[in-house]
């Protein structure tokens, strides 16, 4: 009778981790399908606010403005809005000195990059000069050089709602940031390109963000969880909006060398994204019945669905189970042979990501760094079940 139940609870994981790994190596499959846009439509040139949130950043600002002045886009239509947000250090001085036009906040009672941005969006729309767009980076950024051609032809193409390629700087060596790296590609590009062919929406990433002023009128920024550019991206597909994917235009965040210093921010991220999964999964699984419609389903699973290191962490357990179980009972190898196929259907999905992009030698050796990055995701879990809450935005210690 044991045996029986142990054998109904693999039968139902298999189906519901066989059916997230293959929904994603489809998705890695789809992403080759779609080709990249080489000429730009130029035929109106919009005009961008580019706000940088940044709370104590002076280690970091001045790389990030630096590489925002390397667009190629006429300089009259862009500037640089740089919201120091309850900072004590230099950060405003570095980014005055440097051209930005500075926006000084003090409010201790309503902390968070969330609180930053609403704030900083209604204070540059007073502004007689209105922009066209808005764009959102964070300051520990590079951007590409194509960055607002980029957004300019997607605004021309009609769409309001736009994230670019959000990926992380390389650090050959260094296994957490690696690792990380390899992260954001399958989250951030593989599975985005794959959404993009099927007519889906992208979630907004909270780096390399770009809104229509018109959207930001209509559905002021109101969010302030701890995932809060995940939250308001939900927010805009309920009201209607769609989130196109611009591959062509990227960020590149640069991750603690320290993988204590990554410690709290990834709990953050998980706690965070938690959170919205409990609050927002169902309720887009009921739109989804409501209206018939799939792209609000997608929505329902990438919020439930679990990063895909830990999922493959379970898969390979279940293998390692599976083969001792079937040594002793050969009449249950087959168990051992699904789980097999699982981990090389979640394989196919980490290699075609590599191939999309073209990887370069180092990202390819940091596939050894994994493990040791999964013990580490397993170890920061564990920290998070016994957290309490962050309500506040802290800024991640950054490296010199």
């Amino acid at each position: 009778m044991i045996l029986l139940a142990l054998d109904i609870i693999q039968i139902f994981l298999v189906l519901v981790i066989g059916t997230l790994i293959l929904y994603q190596t489809l998705l890695g499959l789809f992403a080759f399908k779609v080709r990249e846009v080489t000429h730009f439509d130029k035929t109106k040139k919009n005009r961008f606010a580019i706000v940088i949130p940044a709370h104590n950043e002076e280690k970091m600002i001045a790389k990030t403005i630096y590489s925002l002045n390397g667009i190629v886009y006429p300089q009259s239509h862009y500037q640089i809005f740089v919201i120091a947000d309850n900072c004590t250090d230099a950060t405003a001085d570095i980014a005055r000195e440097l051209g930005a036009n500075v926006l000084e906040r003090h409010n201790l009672q309503m902390k968070g990059k969330g609180y930053a941005l609403r704030w900083g969006f209604d204070t540059i729309m007073k502004n007689e000069d209105p922009f066209d767009a808005f764009v959102v980076i964070d300051s520990d950024s590079l951007v590409s050089g194509n960055y607002l051609e980029v957004m300019n032809h997607y605004l021309n193409r009609g769409h309001r709602v736009i994230q670019s390629s959000d990926l992380v700087l390389p650090q050959p060596g260094n296994w957490s940031s690696e690792s990380t790296r390899i992260g954001f590609l399958l989250y951030n590009y593989v599975k985005p390109m794959g959404r993009k062919y099927l007519g889906l929406n992208m979630g907004l990433r909270g780096n390399g963000m770009c809104f229509s002023t018109d959207v930001l009128r209509k559905v002021p920024w109101q969010s302030w969880a701890l995932t809060e550019d995940l939250e308001y991206g939900l927010i805009l597909i309920l009201k209607g909006e769609n989130i196109q994917f611009a591959q062509e235009a990227c960020v590149w965040a640069q991750m603690p060398l320290q993988s204590t210093n990554a410690e709290s921010q990834r709990q953050r991220w998980e706690m965070g994204r938690k959170e919205i999964s409990k609050a927002y999964a169902g309720l887009f699984l009921v739109e989804a019945l409501k209206r018939r419609s799939f792209k609000h389903l997608d929505v329902s699973i990438d919020l439930v669905i679990p990063p895909f290191v830990n999922t493959m962490m379970v898969v390979v357990l279940m293998v390692m189970i599976n083969l001792f179980y079937g040594f002793l009972m050969p009449e249950k190898l087959y168990l051992f042979w699904i789980w097999l196929a699982i981990l090389a259907a979640g394989m196919m999905h980490l290699l075609l990501g590599l191939v999309l992009v073209k990887a370069d030698k180092n990202l390819y050796k940091s596939l050894l760094y994994i493990p040791v990055y999964a013990l580490w995701k397993i170890k920061v879990a564990l920290k998070s079940l016994f957290n309490t809450r962050e309500i506040h935005w802290v800024r991640t210690t950054r490296d010199s």
